[in-house]
């Protein structure tokens, strides 16, 4: 039996913006998926600092509604972080598109309200295994032109989706887990790659695509919030002093090594 016939585990975050060090989560989900049977859990947080409209836009909650509804922070981190960690420690994978920023960001929030960090909690002291559908699908189909946001993807792998559903942190995840599968239904040596080499591979691979990107961005120019090539925790957890970049770009290469 494969990795993907068993326990799977979900993780997104919808937040005030799109930095890693400085910006806070605003709701979770933390999914729990074996064959037909999930598990949800969910929370929406008082980041403690006003959300931005430009946020508010893209996931639907005011800073008005976050205060009034919202619960504190350190309690609904040390929720989601123990769920997570627990699913690591059982070797369930957690699965998250774009993982470096949820994860990042979640190491930071749990450092920032003085609770341990993610990785502390784990038995092997490192956030693995997980799975990355960004990472895999840039290395598995590195020449493909185009976008590859999750609803991109989800067009791209017919998985069903209502655009309007994404941004629920919740919806999000259940597309992900939904796009895994796809993604091994197209990349059928997913399935036979054990879960410990399948992380190691996508660490690598975003690696490689972290620092060939941020060549091409510093040679336009750009030198600030280059991609961070560690993967899937860009910063350890007691060093959270520079903002980690998110690796959200559209565009990545690499080489195949399946």
């Amino acid at each position: 039996m494969s990795w993907l016939d068993e326990t799977m585990v979900g993780f997104d975050t919808e937040t005030t913006g799109v930095s890693t060090a400085t910006d806070r989560i605003v709701t979770a989900a933390v999914i729990t998926r074996r064959g037909d049977a999930i598990a949800t859990r969910t929370w929406l947080i008082d980041p403690g600092v006003d959300i931005p409209a430009s946020a508010s836009a893209v996931h639907g909650i005011s800073t008005e509604k976050a205060r009034a509804e919202g619960v504190q922070p350190p309690d609904a981190l040390e929720e989601i972080a123990s769920a997570l960690a627990d699913a690591l420690n059982a070797g369930h994978p957690v699965v998250a598109f774009n993982a470096q920023f949820d994860l990042t960001l979640l190491e930071h929030e749990l450092a920032r309200h003085g609770r341990p960090s993610l990785a502390s909690r784990l038995e092997r002291e490192e956030v693995r295994p997980v799975i990355d559908p960004l990472v895999l699908d840039r290395k598995l189909d590195q020449y493909r032109k185009g976008k590859r946001k999750l609803i991109d993807l989800c067009t791209l792998y017919a998985v069903k989706v209502d655009a309007d559903d994404l941004h629920a942190a919740d919806a999000d995840v259940l597309a992900t887990l939904e796009l895994v599968q796809a993604l091994a239904a197209a990349h059928p040596t997913m399935r036979t790659t054990p879960l410990d080499s399948l992380h190691d591979l996508q660490a690598s691979a975003h690696h490689d695509w972290a620092v060939r990107f941020g060549a091409w961005l510093k040679s336009k120019g750009t030198t600030d919030d280059l991609p961070d090539p560690l993967w899937p925790v860009a910063a350890p957890a007691l060093a959270l002093t520079a903002p980690a970049s998110p690796a959200g770009a559209d565009d990545g290469d690499g080489e195949l090594l399946f």
